[in-house]
């Protein structure tokens, strides 16, 4: 019999204007617009007795087997030569892209007490329902990766993966959630603008619907990734964009692990 938990997942309010994030103290006469604000208790299913089954292309997501050899997650320069290779040949058995970039990734770990442990590659887990790109910031993105090939890059199919997995223990605490993609509407999906002093971005953040179909691979093992969907050039009726969240466990036993996973963004190119 396949399980699941009811658990409280933040969504944001669909009220006409934009979502906004600030990177910086923004002036105190802005009337801020933030995302997150509309906690729901959803169904969230045990994805295990399915890991077969599911697909990046048609639910936005799917696991996978990964070697849990590589260990060295506190050294970012070793991260890149030894962990990222591995990463590039996962998503490529998994998707068929013919090349694969790694352009960042993130440590995740329960924020500590101390706020300056915080740094840009070592962060929090992120207990809000969101996608990291948009129609606008996907492409945006390749052209400030790669801007010599960008355009040539844009003219064939390019998706995005983040690519997660738990750095050395079984994940007790803190794990992510995903919605099936089918289950979604474009107009679930709201912007958020990402405010920083010289730019400013956007991703995307979910207004709450009864239909979202939301998965979980409880006590994931170190030997397991997930591949997530964050992007998709191609309109064909194939996941594009794929919201996901970290969430709080009732089944988290009081004694569990902290949290510790890695995320890493790649662009696809087919």
């Amino acid at each position: 019999m396949m399980s699941s938990v009811r658990a409280a997942l933040n969504y944001s309010v669909d009220n006409g204007r934009p979502i906004d994030y600030y990177f910086y103290e923004p002036d105190p006469a802005l009337e801020l617009n933030p995302p997150g604000t509309d906690t729901r208790e959803m169904e969230i299913r045990d994805g295990w007795p399915l890991a077969d089954r599911f697909s990046a292309d048609r639910e936005g997501f799917e696991v996978g087997h990964f070697d849990a050899g590589f260990t060295d997650f506190d050294d970012d320069a070793a991260i890149k030569a030894g962990f990222y290779p591995q990463v590039i040949g996962f998503v490529k058995r998994h998707t068929a892209a013919k090349r694969v970039e790694v352009f960042d990734h993130t440590i995740r770990r329960r924020l500590p007490d101390d706020l300056s442990q915080q740094t840009e590659v070592r962060r929090p887990a992120v207990q809000l329902v969101h996608c990291d790109y948009t129609p606008k910031s996907g492409p945006q993105r390749v052209r400030d990766i790669l801007p010599d090939e960008a355009e040539s890059l844009l003219n064939g199919r390019v998706a995005f993966y983040n690519v997660w997995k738990p750095l050395f223990e079984t994940v007790e605490e803190l794990p992510l959630a995903c919605c099936d993609a089918r289950s979604q509407s474009d107009d679930d999906l709201l912007i958020m603008e990402l405010k920083y002093r010289e730019r400013t971005g956007e991703i995307f953040v979910m207004r709450h619907s009864d239909t979202h179909r939301w998965w979980y691979f409880p006590r994931m093992y170190p030997d397991r990734a997930l591949l997530l969907k964050t992007y998709d050039s191609e309109v064909d009726g194939r996941a594009r964009f794929m919201s996901h969240t970290a969430f709080e466990d009732p089944n988290t036993p009081a004694n569990a692990l902290s949290r510790q996973s890695i995320e890493v963004r790649t662009m696809a190119f087919f």
